[in-house]
């Protein structure tokens, strides 16, 4: 609903504070669980009225030519961020729920149609539930639910690419392939792994890059430092995430880079979304600080 795990934590100590305050108020004319769902609703909706709408790059311009340099940081961008300890294993429609993809083609829907959305296709409310909820009829849910679904769509053809992510067990083989072609810089390997169309995102750059060609070109050219890294696997999103610590200059380890949340479609990778926040973002998935020489951490070069 936010696109962002800190705001999220936030609003469900919110949400939990007011339901404690406003026990005594409960009168049993709906489930606990639908009374619950109406405060952190509610939470939500007011923590969205006075922010701005959170994107990806491809979100803010065109595919960019992958030899070239990213630009400077677009640091008053508010990023949809990952989230943490997802199990990729779990239900497939819950997956679905919170990848990066869905979660910001979300924040082009006006807040109420995203919570809409949200109550009926992810918790599995019903239209009457919704209804009940927002204080409005089961035909005004359908109606805003299938605007909802409109914007949705009208959103997965602009940006294009492929859609759907892959069965866990495809994944998890994807992905070990991935972080070995990555550590050892191995390009041919790499570009079979990729999508024809699949892209390359770099918050909080703004610069993305689509197709094999540019995010060859944008590895082995100006993203060339990369080469010897090791990656750790952890996950975001409900897909595989990497830890990426680049080879220290001076030869005594490696260091924070990047983490990778990488999504899969079929059998290839769809997308790569690299966030460089690594100060932040390490911690809270339970990534070292640095990797020494000797580590048996991550995937050798």
């Amino acid at each position: 609903m936010l696109g962002s795990y800190a705001e999220a934590e936030d609003a469900v100590q919110e949400a939990l504070v007011r339901a404690w305050r406003g026990g005594d108020g409960f009168e049993g004319r709906s489930s606990v669980r639908s009374w619950v769902y109406r405060i952190a609703t509610n939470v939500c909706l007011d923590a969205l009225a006075a922010g701005k709408r959170r994107a990806l790059p491809v979100d803010l311009s065109g595919p960019a030519d992958g030899a070239t340099p990213p630009g400077v940081p677009e640091d008053d961008v508010m990023w949809v961020g990952p989230l943490p300890g997802t199990d990729p294993g779990y239900a497939a429609e819950a997956a679905e729920s919170v990848r990066l993809a869905f979660v910001a083609a979300l924040q082009h829907l006006p807040p109420r149609q995203r919570a809409t959305l949200i109550l009926r296709e992810v918790v599995g409310f019903s239209a009457r539930e919704v209804a009940d909820l927002h204080g409005s009829t089961v035909a005004s849910v359908n109606s805003v639910l299938q605007r909802a679904r409109a914007t949705l769509a009208d959103r997965r053809a602009e940006v294009g690419g492929p859609a759907g992510p892959a069965p866990e067990g495809v994944r998890r083989i994807l992905a070990e392939r991935y972080a070995a072609a990555f550590s050892r810089y191995d390009m041919e390997e790499l570009n079979l792994l990729l999508h024809v169309d699949a892209t390359l995102s770099l918050p909080p750059y703004a610069k993305w890059m689509r197709g094999v060609g540019d995010i060859g070109a944008w590895l082995t050219g100006p993203a060339v430092g990369c080469r010897g890294s090791r990656l750790v696997p952890t996950v975001a999103n409900g897909s595989p995430a990497f830890g990426q610590y680049r080879p220290r200059a001076d030869g005594s380890g490696y260091e924070p880079w990047a983490l990778q949340v990488v999504e899969f479609s079929g059998d290839r990778i769809a997308s790569i979304t690299a966030y460089r926040d690594t100060a932040r973002l390490f911690p809270l998935f339970g990534l070292p600080d640095r990797l020494s020489v000797e580590s048996d951490l991550g995937v050798p070069a």
